[in-house]
């Protein structure tokens, strides 16, 4: 059925006039944006924590400017309770613009101008479009420019997203410790480069996994807390024209108290208004973490390879088939899909990166790709982390007589005695073990050069696992 010309109001800008169907809150600069920008998959209404930074930087800017009579005590009011409205949930579909576009993210920010404009006036009692009540340029954006606004958002929704994304991080490193703990008693090989090494625990494998993991949570606090400084009141490039003197602060105040953050206002607004380093820091402590990760789904898979023809330590839950012609195959799906999370993170730092390193002259137009980069790869971490933890991680087991039975056969054990019965024994040990593949037990016995009862002293695994002083002597 066609719709009649009665459900569009029209609206106009610098380019002209343009029909806008009425069910929309967003307006004609929103329409250019869907139009211009049809670039990606990736939309402001996939990014809710960004909406409610715009929400929040929006709500701060109408509270400041009413504090200085800029604002009647309605159109505040009006202005407060549409950001509120999205801060709950509502309208998120009336913001349809492409999260990657150009104009240093004017569309993003007249998008959030225009719904929340037109919102207030339904609740002011008007139709939208009534600009003449209440205008989304002079009055919700008011005292700002995109410069300034558009930042702040970013800054306040990447600072959500990692309170969001912080606990399943933690649950992620806790589920790593308690499989610590439950193969602390499993005795295995170390490996350094591919070969063997010496003796240690499963259970500290495991806890090796989450204690270079729990190093970054400071790290990543800490790039976290940069976004915390704003730029509000910079405007155009960070002089400040068009706002009054007192808004700045009254504004980062009024973000503060409304957020319960500490929220301060960045020490230069001209050097803030061009410089994108807090993005760029915590895309950076993500990449971090995806490297991390990234190692520990590499040895999860190393761990558990296998079953027959493969190193078999652990195993990881069957999820799966996983071949389409190799009856019985089951592969480590899990680890392999959150490498693959790893490298996407670590292609976004990438992007932000080149991004960050665009800027020009008081601006870097390039903010809204970086601001997607890093809204994505939070998401997917957040995603990754609960996947590896749930279908992999807490599900794993040991197979705990075949990391013994390596230990046993191993030529790496003869490190540990090393320090009893001297390197040129422990040389010709080896070799011989080598050369015979006899096991590195036997020969110590065979050759008079420990008896068994010192030999199982030195080899039990307390003893293999952490320095210890031995009181054992060599026979010869």
């Amino acid at each position: 059925m066609a719709t009649s010309v009665q459900d569009f109001r029209i609206e106009s800008d610098l380019i002209g006039e343009r029909q806008i169907s009425n069910d929309k809150l967003y307006g004609v600069q929103t329409l250019r944006g869907v139009e211009n920008f049809n670039i990606s998959a990736f939309h402001l209404s996939d990014y809710p924590l960004f909406i409610h930074g715009l929400a929040w930087t929006k709500e701060a800017a109408a509270i400041a400017n009413h504090r200085l009579g800029l604002l009647s005590d309605q159109q505040k009011d009006a202005i407060v309770t549409a950001c509120h409205e999205l801060l709950e949930g509502k309208h998120h579909d009336q913001f349809p613009v492409d999260m990657i576009q150009g104009g240093a993210g004017t569309t993003t920010n007249m998008n959030a101008n225009e719904v929340i404009c037109n919102r207030a006036l339904e609740l002011m009692g008007h139709a939208k479009g009534e600009f003449k009540y209440l205008s989304p340029n002079d009055h919700v954006n008011g005292s700002q420019s995109t410069n300034d606004a558009y930042p702040t958002a970013i800054h306040l929704g990447l600072y959500a997203s990692h309170l969001k994304l912080r606990p399943h991080f933690i649950q992620l490193i806790e589920a790593l410790e308690a499989k610590s703990r439950q193969f602390a008693h499993v005795v295995k090989m170390g490996r350094t480069q591919l070969q063997d090494a010496v003796p240690m625990t499963l259970g500290q494998t495991f806890g090796g996994f989450a204690s270079i993991l729990r190093h970054e949570i400071a790290n990543l606090d800490y790039a976290a807390q940069q976004f915390l400084a704003i730029n509000m009141g910079a405007t155009a490039i960070g002089t400040g024209i068009s706002s009054e003197p007192e808004y700045a602060d009254y504004c980062t105040a009024a973000m503060a108290e409304i957020t319960g953050w500490p929220i301060t206002r960045t020490d230069d607004f001209v050097g803030a208004t061009s410089d994108t380093s807090e993005m760029i820091g915590y895309s950076s402590a993500l990449r971090r973490i995806a490297v991390k990760v990234n190692k520990i789904c590499n040895d999860l898979r190393l761990l558990s390879s296998g079953p027959r023809c493969g190193l078999g330590e652990i195993n990881l839950p069957a999820m799966q088939p996983g071949s389409s012609i190799m009856p019985g195959k089951v592969n480590p799906v899990i680890p392999e899909v959150m490498s693959q999370v790893c490298y996407k993170v670590m292609g976004n730092d990438l992007c932000v990166t080149m991004a960050g390193d665009a800027s020009q002259m008081e601006l870097n137009a390039m903010e809204p790709v970086m601001a997607q980069c890093c809204f994505e790869s939070i998401d997917l971490m957040i995603q990754g982390f609960d996947t590896l933890r749930t279908l992999c991680i807490e599900g794993i087991t040991a197979n705990e007589e075949t990391c013994r039975s390596y230990v046993r056969n191993s030529i790496g054990i003869v490190t540990a005695l090393n320090p009893i019965i001297g390197y040129k024994n422990s040389t010709k040990i080896a070799k011989e073990a080598l050369e015979t593949g006899r096991s590195v037990y036997d020969l110590v016995i065979e050759h008079g050069i420990l008896t068994q009862e010192d030999l199982d002293k030195v080899l039990a695994p307390e003893n293999m696992i952490q320095p210890v002083r031995l009181d054992i002597k060599p026979l010869k």
